[in-house]
């Protein structure tokens, strides 16, 4: 296991102003560029991505390409241009997303596809990929193309597997992780390591900020996982039981089917794999986890690969940008409690 997170120290919202803080000039540039990179001679490009883009959001994988590239002492341009691209990668496949899983809410209101229909979403999101790798291509970085390249590729193998594995209650925690270390983890990992590329560090630095980055992703999306069954609309951004009603399978869910006994099985078979959803099978739901300490182990997996995070950036100094990307891994497991 990797180091415990002490959560009662800090207010969860200030945990990650020491970061925000840092970036703030930077970040300041990366969203100038986002606006730039968003205009078409199109109308329809404009207002849908920025429907998403302008909802909010904490817009934290850009800001760990900032933090990283800081980290390791970057003093060139180039990372502006990358973060920009990294947040457009994230928002194409928010875009793509919505429209795969039938989403109705993102971001505390109503999801793009809802507004302007699913067709204008899955084709902004890709104008929007596209946008981010013409981006890649002006930094000049083969490293760092390669790096981002083999990110998406991995992002979108990562929503061909979670397909397969959607409403299979037999899915494996192993085979759950398998998904979300490429469904998630893999832009935040991405994110993180072309900063030291850029910076030209040692490839045991480099390989330091992927590995953080990547823990650090699985952590937030386990806790995202959480959430979902045991947080509230204005948290998540979303409706409250959105991957019960969806039918997705989830670590809190492969938990509760591995523990219960057969009437239980057969509950989350109906409602996840038959799509039968009846007044009150979320609230039983939410006992079954209750029960079970699916809720309460998803969030202990995630401080596990938080701690595994943390040791990551061991390697580097003592410096204002390691406390601020530490308090990061702080601040995405505490949003649970």
């Amino acid at each position: 296991m990797g180091q415990v997170i002490p959560l009662e120290e800090k207010s969860v919202a200030r945990l990650i102003e020491p970061l925000t803080g840092l970036v703030a000039a930077d970040m300041a540039a990366v969203n100038q560029t986002i606006l730039s990179r968003t205009g078409s001679d199109v109308a329809t490009i404009p207002e849908v991505a920025n429907h998403l883009i302008s909802s909010g959001g904490k817009r934290l994988r850009p800001i760990l390409t900032l933090a990283t590239a800081a980290l390791s002492g970057y003093d060139g341009e180039g990372h502006i241009k990358l973060a920009a691209a990294v947040e457009f990668m994230h928002t194409a496949t928010l875009l793509h997303d919505d429209v795969v899983d039938d989403s109705d809410m993102r971001r505390g209101k109503a999801a793009a596809r809802v507004v302007y229909g699913n067709q204008a979403s899955v084709l902004v999101g890709d104008f929007l990929l596209g946008q981010a790798f013409k981006m890649m291509v002006e930094v000049g970085s083969l490293a760092c193309l390669d790096v981002l390249s083999t990110a998406a590729a991995v992002i979108a193998e990562g929503e061909v597997m979670q397909l397969t594995a959607a409403k299979n209650t037999e899915t494996t925690e192993d085979a759950y992780l398998a998904v979300i270390r490429a469904k998630t983890a893999a832009l935040f990992a991405a994110a993180c390591e072309v900063g030291p590329i850029l910076a030209k560090r040692p490839k045991a630095e480099i390989e330091a900020c992927r590995a953080y980055g990547a823990n650090l992703g699985v952590a937030f999306q386990l806790i995202d996982d959480a959430l979902d069954y045991g947080g509230s609309a204005a948290k998540l951004g979303k409706n409250v039981g959105d991957d019960f009603r969806e039918g997705k399978i989830t670590l809190p869910v492969v938990l509760s089917f591995r523990r219960g006994g057969a009437a239980e099985r057969e509950f989350w078979k109906r409602t996840l794999e038959g799509g039968e959803v009846r007044d009150g099978d979320l609230e039983f739901a939410l006992v079954t986890m209750k029960r079970h300490r699916a809720l309460e182990d998803t969030i202990e997996r995630a401080r596990h690969y938080a701690g595994v995070a943390c040791d990551a950036l061991e390697l580097f100094p003592s410096s204002a940008w390691k406390h601020a990307l530490l308090d990061a891994v702080e601040f995405s497991v505490a949003r649970a409690h």
